[in-house]
């Protein structure tokens, strides 16, 4: 029987939601995560070609970003998707950890 894919915690999924509703990449993802944006506000951002002043959305965070921390990109890039993953592998071993320490303790 095939191990059932790990659940995505709510505020992850919100991202998830914005990366395919405003056409993001993973890396314009992260970069809004660690500007602190909220995905639920990046519709008042996105340029709807109805203001031509205003940037396209990737290349507005892109802008903040590179302000910000002084580079184009981050140094290394995760998916949500990867990051959940990551994150049930360090509970699985924290779990475990755990586990073993309750055993060993008299």
């Amino acid at each position: 029987m095939p191990a059932k894919p790990p659940r995505i915690p709510d505020d992850l999924r919100q991202w998830i939601t914005a990366r395919k509703r405003h056409g993001l990449s993973h890396v314009h993802v992260q970069m809004a995560r660690e500007l602190g944006m909220n995905p639920r506000k990046l519709g008042k951002l996105d340029n709807h070609d109805q203001e031509p002043w205003k940037l396209p959305l990737p290349a507005f965070i892109q802008s903040l970003y590179q302000k910000h921390f002084g580079k184009d990109r981050p140094d290394v890039v995760h998916s949500i998707e990867e990051r959940v993953r990551l994150l049930e592998q360090k509970k699985a071993a924290k779990r475990e950890s755990m586990r073993l320490r309750r055993e060993a303790a008299p």
